[in-house]
């Protein structure tokens, strides 16, 4: 880890993907080599338990780094939080435990220093076909694998010529009118779903779209992935929240509510 890497208050990744051959590994072990924060919210889909059941599994050294990474963390202080997702699904046997190296929940509630409760939940709930099943999923996963595989290629190429991370899956996602109208009900869910329960807003990720918004007094945070986007979602030590690139650029950002009052106690409540 870098000494003089800030300290963040809280961090959320998910949709790491690990065990998956479109995994950018190395990329996410060098970010968390440069990584310090308080707690670690882990979101969902860390191991990819549907593509190593259904496919040649695969495990190389930059997941190994990944791995190591999160235990030195873990051992020198850091809190990790994991919510298992659709693609870790049997994980979610174990919610309400604490291991050793984690604590398991089906979701949380983060509360920041500023006093903003916000749900934390990979997202799979709202989306009914991936909860369920059928042929459309199996079409769209065998679709989805075909367009990152095109990813990784034009992205290696684009190593060689020098040129930075380019995500070919979301030019082609955003340029889909279908993709935008479920991603635009995949966020109306969401923030419903806040609403519902009385909380500040929502953290989530599943649908590999990293976005970091307010509306209608509700903060949505989507953490995106490592396999599209390569980005995190970080809160300050003064409650500002900041959607992060790979590179630790800042891609979007809020700002902390002004005049709140800083939480007393333990910024993670369980959710049931």
């Amino acid at each position: 880890m870098n000494p003089d890497a800030p300290r963040h208050r809280a961090v959320f990744l998910s949709d790491l993907h690990l065990g998956a051959s479109h995994c950018h590994a190395a990329e996410l072990a060098d970010f968390l080599d440069r990584l310090d924060c308080e707690r670690l919210y882990l979101v969902g889909d860390i191991i990819d338990l549907w593509w190593m059941a259904s496919r040649r599994a695969r495990w190389t050294m930059a997941e190994q780094r990944v791995f190591e990474r999160l235990h030195a963390m873990r051992r020198a202080g850091t809190g990790i939080v994991y919510i298992p997702g659709n693609h870790d699904r049997p994980l979610r046997h174990v919610c309400g435990l604490t291991l050793p190296a984690m604590r398991v929940r089906r979701r949380a509630i983060h509360v920041t220093a500023d006093g903003r409760r916000l749900l934390v939940v990979h997202g799979d709930d709202y989306d009914g076909i991936t909860q369920f099943g059928n042929l459309q999923e199996k079409f769209g996963d065998w679709l989805y694998e075909r367009i990152l595989t095109g990813n990784r290629l034009l992205n290696r190429a684009r190593r060689r010529l020098g040129l930075r991370y380019w995500s070919l899956a979301e030019f082609l996602k955003q340029r889909s009118g279908a993709a935008e109208r479920y991603i635009a009900r995949f966020v109306d869910a969401g923030l419903a779903d806040a609403r519902r329960r009385g909380l500040d807003g929502i953290v989530c990720g599943h649908i590999h779209r990293a976005a970091l918004f307010e509306r209608d007094g509700l903060v949505y945070a989507n953490d995106g992935d490592w396999v599209e986007s390569l980005t995190a979602f970080v809160e300050e030590p003064d409650g500002t929240l900041r959607l992060l690139s790979h590179r630790g650029d800042v891609l979007a950002e809020l700002r902390p509510t002004q005049g709140a009052t800083a939480p007393v106690g333990d910024a993670m409540r369980r959710a049931a």
